[in-house]
Order: C-alpha cells, then sequence, then structure tokens
C-alpha cells in the first residue's frame, strides 16, 4: 500500500494518526511543548502507555520549567541542628523527625556550617570514649539561588551526589531546601515511606513544599478554612473530601484531579468506596500569603 492509499498517512492526509505524530516527535515535530503533551495523551488514549507513565513524561517536560522556588521546603519547615548543641540536645531532634539529613547552623538559620548525615552518627553509638563533635562530621552544604532550574539542579545533584540544597534567596538569606526527593516526586508522584505514613495517621494537614500540602479527606471542611483562608461552605459538606467529590460528581480514582477555586485536587488515595488522601496545590499568591502569614 502507497502513502496516497492509506488513511492515516502523514503525507497527504488533514488528520494525522498518535502514530505519525510519536514519529514525527523523533524527526523534528511536534514544534512546541503543548503538541508533544497531545501525543502523549493521545497515546494514552490509544492505550500504547498507561496513565501513570504520561504522567511521568509529563513531569519530566514540567521539571524543565519550574524553578526551585517553586518546589522547595519554605524557611519556616526546616528542622535545623546548632552547631554548639551537645549530642543530648540534638539527638531527640534526629529521632523524632527520622530525617536522615539536618542543616547544621551557628546561630540562625541563614549561617550555615554544613549538612548532618544521620548515619554518621552510628558509629559513636558503639563507642564509649568518642566524643561527638559536629564540626568535624558535617559535610558541605550545597548552596543554590531560588532561580535555579529544577532540572539544572537534578543534574548537579547526581554529578556532585548530593541529596539535599540550601536555597537562598537574593540578599544571601535561607529561603528554603530542596533535596532529591522533591525533585522526584514531580515526576513519580508523591513517595512516602514508612514514617510518611506515620505522619499522614497523625496530621490531617501536611506540608509537602512551597504550594503543596497532603491534606487527609476526613479533615473538617472549618479547619481546613481556617489553615488555608478558604471559605468553603460547611453546609454543603462537613469534609474537605465531601467538598471535593460533591464538585466531582463521581467517585473519582487515584490521581484523578479537579480545580476548585483556584486550588488543584489530586486523589493521591482512594479505595472505590470513599477518598482517602487528597494532594493539595495552592495557587502562586494563596501560597505566599500562607507562608508570610
Amino acid at each position: 500500500m502507497n502513502n496516497d492509499d492509506n488513511p492515516h498517512s502523514s503525507n497527504g492526509s488533514p488528520s494525522k494518526s498518535w502514530l505519525d505524530k510519536i514519529v514525527q516527535t523523533f524527526t523534528g515535530e511536534p514544534k512546541s511543548r503543548e503538541e508533544l503533551v497531545e501525543v502523549i495523551n493521545e497515546a494514552q488514549q490509544q492505550d500504547v502507555i498507561d496513565p501513570g507513565t504520561r504522567e511521568m513524561i509529563e513531569g519530566v517536560l514540567e521539571v524543565g520549567e519550574i524553578k526551585v522556588r517553586d518546589i522547595m521546603i519554605p524557611r519556616a519547615q526546616i528542622v535545623t541542628i546548632d552547631v554548639e548543641q551537645s549530642v543530648e540536645e540534638f539527638l531527640p531532634i534526629v529521632l523524632e523527625t527520622a530525617h536522615s539529613r539536618f542543616p547544621v547552623v551557628n546561630e540562625s538559620k541563614d549561617h550555615i556550617e554544613g549538612i548532618l548525615l544521620a548515619k554518621d552518627l552510628l558509629r559513636y553509638g558503639f563507642s564509649e570514649t568518642d566524643k561527638i563533635d559536629l564540626k568535624s562530621i558535617i559535610r558541605p552544604a550545597m548552596i543554590v539561588p531560588e532561580s535555579k532550574r529544577v532540572d539544572v539542579l537534578l543534574r548537579e545533584f547526581r554529578q556532585h551526589r548530593y541529596h539535599m540544597a540550601i536555597v537562598i534567596d537574593e540578599y544571601g538569606g535561607v529561603s528554603g531546601l530542596c533535596t532529591i526527593e522533591d525533585i522526584l516526586e514531580l515526576i513519580v508522584g508523591e513517595i512516602e515511606d514508612e514514617h510518611d505514613a506515620e505522619d499522614v495517621e497523625s496530621e490531617d494537614i501536611r506540608v509537602l513544599n512551597t504550594y503543596t500540602y497532603s491534606v487527609k479527606a476526613l479533615t473538617s471542611v472549618e479547619d481546613f478554612n481556617s489553615f488555608f483562608g478558604t471559605s468553603f461552605d460547611e453546609e454543603q459538606a462537613d469534609t474537605i473530601g465531601g467538598i471535593v467529590l460533591n464538585n466531582f460528581g463521581h467517585m473519582p480514582s487515584k490521581d484523578e484531579t479537579i480545580e476548585i477555586n483556584d486550588i488543584e485536587f489530586k486523589v493521591n488515595n482512594a479505595d472505590g468506596r470513599r477518598l482517602i488522601q487528597l494532594k493539595v496545590t495552592l495557587p502562586k499568591t494563596m501560597a505566599d500569603n500562607l507562608a508570610s502569614a
């Protein structure tokens, strides 16, 4: 069959199949990100890729457009250790938070001495003679500006084998921190470990980064409004999950999203009968107001 006889041919036919478009992707087309996303969405509709793969591809594309300031953990949420603290003072912090890395500061968060890796404390647990001197065991801190692109930071993480970067503003003050996990979550979705699971059970609303929060669907509308400064109708539903469910108009599946009053709600966990966990992404203005409150 020649091209003139092929109804799906990209030559001489006004409509192009998804296969034609994918081929064109590797020959210089499509010519914009929007066209590429259209190809990816069409591939999913044709069952060439599953929804999870499509989201990962779109996440990779998104990483190239996002700045570090958009995903960093804000300054107020950073857990630090003072370089002058004794082991009796900082060890409870290490155990309670269960983080693997801690910025070590001198008096304030704007004076970063380095990064403490929790695993570096292990060898002191088996010796009664060695005294812990934080200055001697901390690692150098990676410092990056808020304006750095996330894809560039990911490349630097890989090249230098860093897992955390301290983010500074234009005046040199610490404005937040970013980890390799924060970047990977843009691509593959939220990464939860056993400690995250404990947090989800104990906290109705949990900060993920500057713009996103993990929220239990059973969080009351009153508590949600109080935390985010929103005005969802408490008579419409008792819980924020009820508000989201009413706006969907059906029982949504995992990873379905909906925008309500400029806030994006993504279903992180659902069992077919009820919503369990939501990912809430705020618009920039609302996130900035919340951070400054």
